[in-house]
């Protein structure tokens, strides 16, 4: 059985819990989509630019002694970009407007990440 339905729900379970938020995906560290639920967004480019993201944000955590990564956030001009660690294999990203609660969207998210990362995290039936 796939987990890619399992995690489908939980990124629609994010856009009912969290007002404002434009979609979600989650993908691999390495940059390769696993699901997502972004309308208007392309996810294999959003996937690639995040393992890049979460790249630097790894090392500048390991750099100042901040220990492992576990998130990120950005705020642009239109809105935010949040990147979650979603166990070792996988990162949560969430985009939402300018509009939404960031605290509400970190709150949501991270329990998600948790969820998520024991789904991807879990060894394969058979």
């Amino acid at each position: 059985m796939t987990i890619e339905p399992r995690i489908r729900e939980e990124l629609h379970t994010l856009r009912h819990q969290v007002r404002h938020f434009q979609g979600g995906m989650v993908a691999s560290v390495d940059g390769m989509v696993i699901a997502h639920d972004l309308p208007d967004i392309e996810p294999d480019g959003l996937a690639a630019l995040t393992a890049a993201a979460i790249g630097v944000a790894q090392r500048l955590t390991e750099a100042t002694g901040q220990g492992a990564f576990e998130e990120s956030l950005t705020r642009g001009a239109d809105g935010y970009i949040a990147a979650y660690s979603a166990g070792r294999r996988a990162v949560l990203t969430a985009v939402a407007s300018p509009a939404t609660n960031v605290g509400r969207l970190h709150f949501q998210a991270r329990k998600a990440a948790e969820r998520i990362g024991a789904l991807v995290d879990a060894p394969a039936r058979r």
